[in-house]
């Protein structure tokens, strides 16, 4: 089967039905690359062995493209009419790059602080989007948080609303922006996992002093004051050429 060249990382039907004794392919857009896993028969079992489903789509599809790919349109119509053209995108992407990893298409619903959740509570879920890329994570057994940032110089110009004077101190001198973005990155996903209201990004999320790693997968720790918990948490990261990626 040829992967090369593909054009449409958002189909993955293709991927989802080849298999070498029991290995299942998949596209990995974080890579770009054809992987292989020994541990699934199919993604469309919801008994993942516990391991956590990351997923990178970028936004190249139109809207009505991605709408033919569903089964509830009718649901999804009133829903996304008065949205933007990349707000239909960002939205439905979703949706579809959900139906292809689970197998099945599911509902999102979203709590009183706009956390996203699975209807049928099969899997732990989370959601990001930045210019020109979708990001999904699910867990079976763990609640997950997940954040993509593109690339840009305007974290600069915020940096004084959620780095503190530690984390000013640790930033890279080689790679000052990356530090920045994923310090931002990091802190988004650290206020997605805690699910509570009134957090400060620069008073109750911290990030332990690092220094960035470029083109392959790393981590680094953070804590959080803002609860009595004061939990700790390892924050698993990729930098791209075209984006910064965190998840939890």
């Amino acid at each position: 089967m040829e992967f090369r060249n593909r054009k449409d990382p958002l189909d993955l039907s293709e991927t989802a039905m080849a298999y070498e004794d029991n290995v299942i392919l998949w596209y990995d857009a974080i890579t770009d690359k054809i992987q292989k896993s020994r541990e699934l028969k199919s993604i469309a079992q919801t008994s993942y062995r516990n391991e956590t489903i990351l997923s990178v789509v970028p936004l190249s599809e139109d809207s009505e493209s991605l709408l033919s790919r569903l089964f509830f349109k009718e649901r999804y119509l009133p829903v996304i009419e008065q949205m933007t053209e990349n707000r239909k995108r960002e939205w439905l992407s979703i949706r579809v790059l959900l139906k292809e990893l689970s197998g099945e298409e599911k509902e999102i619903l979203y709590d009183s602080l706009g956390k996203p959740y699975l209807s049928d509570n099969s899997f732990h879920i989370s959601i990001s989007h930045t210019k020109g890329y979708a990001a999904l994570i699910l867990d079976k057994e763990n609640e997950v948080a997940i954040d993509i940032e593109k690339i840009s110089p305007k974290v600069e110009n915020i940096r004084t609303r959620f780095v503190n004077e530690e984390e000013e101190k640790s930033l890279s001198q080689s790679n000052e922006r990356i530090h920045l973005l994923l310090y931002w990155s990091a802190k988004e996903s650290l206020f997605k996992r805690l699910g509570v209201e009134n957090v400060d990004f620069k008073t109750h999320l911290h990030i332990c002093p690092f220094e960035p790693i470029l083109e392959e997968w790393s981590d680094f720790k953070a804590y959080e004051t803002r609860t009595k918990y004061q939990n700790c948490f390892k924050i698993n990261y990729f930098v791209h050429e075209d984006y910064v990626l965190t998840y939890i």
